[in-house]
């Protein structure tokens, strides 16, 4: 009597721990989804990334070009100078 007495009690036992334990599948599916969130989040940053990347190469390429642009604008103003001298060196003769 006294074993079956003590076989019910753990049999009880384990029944309330595993009626009382961790739900095992609402932990898998919050893992998951906080794996798919993290992959969601890496692909986001990588993409980010390149874009960032992406955006100093034009950045540096409109530079050169703003330094081109203002060399070419000296030339003229260069020309136009040469221009002005050598039309007053004609109108003097």
């Amino acid at each position: 009597m006294k074993t079956v007495a003590s076989l019910l009690g753990v049999l009880a036992m384990a029944a309330f721990m595993s009626a009382c334990g961790p739900d095992m599948a609402a932990i898998n599916a919050s893992s998951d989804k906080a794996e798919a969130s993290a992959t969601r989040a890496e692909a986001a940053a990588n993409s980010a990334e390149a874009s960032a990347n992406q955006a100093d190469a034009a950045a540096k390429h409109a530079e050169e070009a703003a330094s081109g642009a203002e060399d070419s604008v000296r030339r003229a103003n260069d020309a136009v100078s040469r221009l002005e001298a050598a039309f007053a060196t004609s109108v003097t003769k």
